[in-house]
């Protein structure tokens, strides 16, 4: 099949599931190689703030946004280009950030009348006209992930755990990100669990194969390296960067700083 190959400057990216979902790895590996690939990029992980909240609820969303583009950025992005959603809850709880023609890409295993029901919709909104305007690819990501590790040893609940890596490497295929880095990372991350190792790999690949072979996704983006200036760059965090900033401020003054909690 042949496929199109789309130039794009920037993307907002936004990245969405069950706090139990793997959301914040799942974005954190896509800045990696995001990273590596050279374009500049800003991030916003979105933690829930209930501690413990039911799966599939509202209050225990958990998101992860990565803005990155060709050229010099300096926010994460105020509305994704692009939602991925891994249950009703995280499509409910972000669908309002999104503008009209942004692309939503929604794993349907969970939308069944009870979890609909559990966050207020009285109808599924892939079928009732809600999501007119955007466009949308209604894939049951849980199940694809069950049939790529049928033949593994993992029970059906610990297979489905790994669909966080098939969205990854869904999202590597559509964005042109290398994925040498991801599989390394899953192979020492699990050293020690090689099953767990062996599930996330086929899932990440078979996702990324997904993204090669399926007639749905007949697009694929590219967003070249960013002109940056010479130099050494590292990932860090906001905290990271203020305790810097704190040390940086210390020893340039001459004063002592107070470090507490």
């Amino acid at each position: 099949m042949t496929k199109n190959l789309q130039q794009l400057d920037r993307v907002v990216i936004r990245i969405a599931g069950d706090s139990g979902d793997g959301m914040q790895l799942t974005g954190d590996r896509f800045t990696q190689e995001t990273a590596l690939f050279g374009n500049d990029l800003a991030t916003f992980p979105n933690f829930p703030a209930e501690i413990r909240a039911p799966q599939g609820t509202l209050a225990g969303v958990s998101s992860f946004q990565l803005h990155f583009a060709d050229h010099d950025i300096l926010t994460p992005g105020d509305r994704p280009d692009v939602l991925v959603a891994m249950n009703p809850a995280a499509l409910k709880a972000n669908l309002a950030d999104l503008p009209k023609g942004a692309t939503l890409i929604v794993d349907t295993h969970d939308f069944t009348t009870r979890a609909l029901a559990r966050i207020g919709w009285g109808s599924n909104p892939l079928e009732d006209g809600t999501l007119e305007g955007f466009h949308v690819h209604a894939v049951d990501l849980t199940q694809m992930t069950l049939d790529a590790l049928e033949n593994t040893a993992l029970s059906r609940k610990d297979a489905g755990r790994s669909k966080n890596m098939f969205a990854l490497g869904l999202l590597c295929w559509m964005y042109s990100r290398p994925t040498e880095g991801t599989l390394a990372f899953i192979a020492r991350k699990f050293a020690a669990q090689p099953e767990i190792a062996e599930a996330n790999t086929v899932a990440f690949k078979a996702g990324y194969h997904f993204g090669e072979t399926t007639e749905a996704f007949a697009v694929s983006y590219e967003i070249k390296p960013a002109r940056l200036h010479a130099g050494t760059y590292r990932n860090i965090t906001g905290n990271t960067a203020l305790a810097y900033g704190l040390i940086a401020a210390s020893r340039r003054s001459g004063r002592p700083l107070f470090l507490g909690a």
